[in-house]
């Protein structure tokens, strides 16, 4: 029974020690979507300051705006996990204890979040090859030529999204691993 323990001890360490790493590239990423917040915002005021003040537009900024934007979902969406920020209706989870609720995150988790990471990520495999082979840019007149990297945060949203979701697996596993009444 003691060597039992120690394994499922060592499997909850090793398990948090992976959870830690992802979190703490989550929350780099989450500062980097801050700044990237702060280009955007910057970005859509010289956007209406240039047409309003000056009556001059500029498509490329205007598209760097929606380049950001996208860029915020895409990149923000794992910091967003970590940090519980996504809609959730906790009408009974928020009573339960820590144990019941661990058993709810790793389910759903499991079940639903990761399932649904993987199926964005084979839904836009092509679609995103598609574009880098040909080298994709904007259809308008003074747009970015950059399309193919926008549609490349597709994956970047799959990538930071499933690791942070597997952290959150992670640390669910560690904590009913680690002992104790199911609550």
């Amino acid at each position: 029974m003691g060597s039992n323990h120690t394994t499922r001890s060592n499997l909850a360490l090793g398990l948090q020690i992976v959870t830690r790493g992802i979190d703490r590239l989550s929350l780099w990423l989450g500062r980097f979507c801050a700044l990237l917040m702060l280009l955007m915002v910057l970005a859509a005021i010289a956007v209406v300051a240039l047409r309003y003040g000056l009556d001059l537009g500029s498509v490329a900024l205007q598209e760097t705006v929606l380049y950001l934007h996208g860029a915020l979902f895409t990149l923000g969406a794992g910091f967003t996990l970590k940090a519980e920020g996504h809609v959730r209706v906790d009408i009974f989870y928020r009573n339960w204890g820590a144990r019941r609720r661990a058993w709810v995150d790793l389910l759903g988790t499991a079940l639903l979040l990761l399932p649904f990471v993987g199926f964005i990520g084979w839904q836009c495999w092509d679609y995103v090859l598609t574009s880098w082979a040909r080298q994709e840019g904007s259809v308008e007149a003074g747009g970015l030529s950059l399309v193919y990297l926008q549609k490349s945060l597709l994956l970047g949203l799959v990538l930071t999204l499933g690791a942070q979701a597997l952290a959150e697996l992670a640390r669910n596993l560690a904590l009913l691993l680690a002992g104790g009444r199911s609550s």
